[in-house]
């Protein structure tokens, strides 16, 4: 028997997912993921008998609910949903379908609107990491509309700052997981950061790049490819993060020098397609490598001076702002603050109805709880 479940489909900064009341799914994770992969349309390339667009970016899902910890307003789990495998993978973070966290818990009520903005607190249940969202609510509701422009996005849409609280350490237990600034992994300088995502950061040179290849060419660099993973699974065991043959994280990030007036140029990779642009947390995890003396990222780096900086990081699509609070000292600085902004719209709010397990499109129609 089919079932129609409620959901809201939302572009998030540069990703796109479906959005869910954590009551409106099973309880079960098993059951759940299951679930998301039939709604999704996984495992196939294309999801073409999904919401899925056939690609990580367009293949995400959060699911929200009121929190019980009296330091967040709301909590949010993140679900990647593989494009081509059975697997939902609930280990990372993104930063990009946080952005719309907020504006769904307020249209959900989950969160009164308190004025012209209303502060909506998260906490991601992924990692632990508490994050404060500011979403224009004038009048009372959410406002999708406004002048800020990003980067991968066309247009321009209401500003949405975040303020990460807790973001070091968010998966590894600590800023540097295997306590240095570089490490060599299979014959390769890397350095190893979570700053809200863990990453492994190459240079790009040292895998037989230049660093300003598109994510076409990256993507038919097999062999390259092949040598990246390699190092990835290496590195996240140095981390503490065992076998992650079967998890995007720890994310790899190539790097080279800006070509574009930024501070950095970047080539993310998620883990085995190359992003179109680049995730919120790996972003913040580069910035801040980039301000560590020592770190393979820093020599290739032009940072901005003061204690406050705006680091302009290059990627396929333009460049993303990260906001740095500097403290410590120039040889030992300490990344005291981490921010961001980035955009969000709800582009449908309905019922979605999943593939059943026989591989029929559901036809029942019912609201609220699930009826196999």
């Amino acid at each position: 028997m089919g079932h129609g479940i409620r959901c809201m489909w939302m572009r998030g900064g540069t990703s796109k997912g479906a959005y869910f009341l954590d009551t409106d799914l099973p309880e079960a994770a098993t059951e759940r993921d299951d679930l998301l992969l039939r709604i999704m349309g996984s495992p196939d390339p294309s999801q073409i008998d999904g919401l899925g667009g056939g690609h990580p970016l367009t293949s995400k899902v959060a699911i929200v609910s009121r929190s019980q910890d009296s330091n967040a307003d709301v909590d949010f789990l993140f679900a990647q949903v593989s494009v081509d495998k059975a697997l939902v993978d609930t280990t990372p973070n993104c930063g990009n379908i946080l952005a719309g966290v907020g504006p769904f818990a307020i249209d959900r009520g989950l969160v009164q609107a308190t004025g012209t903005t209303t502060r909506v607190r998260v906490k991601t249940l992924n990692t632990g990491t508490l994050a404060e969202l500011v979403v224009s609510t004038p009048g009372g509701r959410v406002c999708y509309s406004g002048d800020e422009r990003i980067d991968g996005v066309p247009g321009t849409a209401a500003a949405i700052p975040i303020n990460f609280l807790d973001a070091e350490g968010s998966v590894c237990g600590s800023l540097l997981p295997t306590g240095n600034q570089v490490d060599l992994v299979c014959g390769v300088e890397a350095t190893c950061i979570d700053q809200g995502m863990p990453v492994v950061i190459l240079r790009a040179c040292d895998v037989g790049l230049s660093g300003s290849e598109s994510c076409a060419e990256i993507e038919a660099a097999t062999d390259t490819l092949r040598k990246i993973e390699a190092i990835r699974l290496e590195a996240a065991l140095r981390m503490g993060m065992g076998d992650v043959s079967n998890a995007v994280v720890p994310k790899v990030a190539l790097v080279s020098a800006p070509q574009n007036g930024g501070v950095i140029q970047t080539r993310s990779l998620i883990p085995k397609r190359c992003h179109a642009s680049i995730g919120v947390f790996a972003a913040a995890s580069i910035a801040t490598a980039c301000v560590l003396p020592g770190t393979v990222v820093h020599q290739l780096a032009s940072i901005p001076e003061g204690n406050v900086k705006r680091m302009n990081i290059e990627h396929p699509s333009g460049v993303f702002s990260v906001r740095l609070e500097i403290g410590g000292s120039e040889s030992n600085p300490v990344v005291e603050r981490v921010g961001i902004v980035r955009t969000a719209r709800a582009i449908f709010d309905g019922f979605v109805f999943p593939r059943d397990r026989s591989g029929t499109i559901a036809s029942q129609f019912t609201q609220g709880a699930i009826i196999e």
